[in-house]
């Protein structure tokens, strides 16, 4: 399982750079991504729900906006857990952005949320780590798939 930021985006990068140039592409991007910097930014806010719930919910979210990844276990899951996604940002939505979720229970009534966005970032910088993370922020405290709200605030 890979769980490092860093190369989680020069292999999404790298399956970019395939997508255009074959396996010179892939070598190419991922030799490229591995010396760039991030772009990281991390938003904090509660849900009305409680931890079940709200996990189910940021799934969901991320589900739909890009390709789940797989998190590594904390050390109390009754407690705290951590849903990951690529999504597309920055121009294009071809700039991959690895999303991390962290929820930590915070009683039957809300759930203590961090929204954490990371990029590579080139010469233009896009800001897409931070931009990305804004986004999903915003669409966790919009209505759950239930229809019903999802909870609010920062």
């Amino acid at each position: 399982m890979i769980d490092d930021e860093d190369r989680i985006l020069a292999e999404a990068l790298a399956a970019v750079g395939a997508a255009g140039g074959g396996s010179g592409g892939r070598f190419g991007a991922r030799f490229a991504a591995e010396r760039l910097r991030k772009n990281v930014h991390e938003v904090p806010l509660t849900l009305a729900a409680p931890l079940d719930a709200a996990t189910r919910h940021v799934s969901g979210v991320l589900a739909r906006l890009g390709s789940p990844r797989r998190a590594a276990r904390g050390a109390d899951p009754t407690v705290r857990r951590v849903v990951r996604a690529v999504i597309g940002g920055g121009f294009g939505k071809m700039n991959p952005v690895l999303v991390t979720v962290s929820l930590t229970a915070g009683g039957q009534d809300g759930t203590a949320v961090s929204v954490r966005g990371a990029a590579k970032e080139g010469l233009i910088k896009q800001r897409a780590g931070e931009r990305t993370a804004r986004r999903v922020a915003a669409l966790l405290t919009t209505a759950d798939p239930d229809g019903s709200r999802a909870g609010a605030g920062r």
